[in-house]
């Protein structure tokens, strides 16, 4: 599971781990969401399921984008996170899956069926496992949850 650490850094710093914790499920939701999209145009070949790909896609390309500088600020900024092997893992495998859906968005603005079948399809589910590994590992990155502050009487 993941830990509690406590505040050992900057302001900025102690905002960035909740703040990439709100960002980065709706990227993971929004390429879920985009996998099943694909599937269901493939089996209906009606052009509104590949729009909502198309605009999963994009929208889950913004919150990751956003939550990949939150990231990259929790990761340099913090050494706990740096030490272990899971950090390093999160960071690759979650970058890994916006390169990859970065590609699907463009193949997917090819009009038709050759922009899911058989190309966009594959690179949706390439990264959706991605980002599913992401996932697994963000439980053991020591991410700053929450503040510890001591208690007044």
């Amino acid at each position: 599971m993941a830990e509690i650490v406590a505040r050992t850094g900057s302001r900025m710093t102690s905002a960035t781990g909740p703040l990439y914790l709100l960002l980065f499920p709706v990227a993971i939701v929004c390429f879920l969401l985009a996998l099943v999209t694909d599937i269901v145009y493939s089996a209906t070949a009606f052009l509104m399921w590949l729009h909502f790909s198309e605009w999963l896609i994009a929208a889950g390309l913004l919150f990751g984008a956003l939550a990949a500088v939150v990231l990259l600020i929790e990761f340099f900024a913090r050494a706990v996170i740096r030490a272990g092997a899971f950090g390093w893992a999160h960071l690759v495998l979650f970058y890994a899956a916006l390169l990859v859906e970065l590609c699907n968005a463009f193949v997917h603005t090819i009009d038709g069926w050759t922009a899911v079948v058989p190309t966009g399809m594959t690179l949706s589910v390439i990264g959706t496992i991605l980002a599913i590994g992401a996932v697994a590992t963000v439980f053991l990155v020591p991410l700053v949850w929450v503040e510890h502050r001591p208690v007044r009487p």
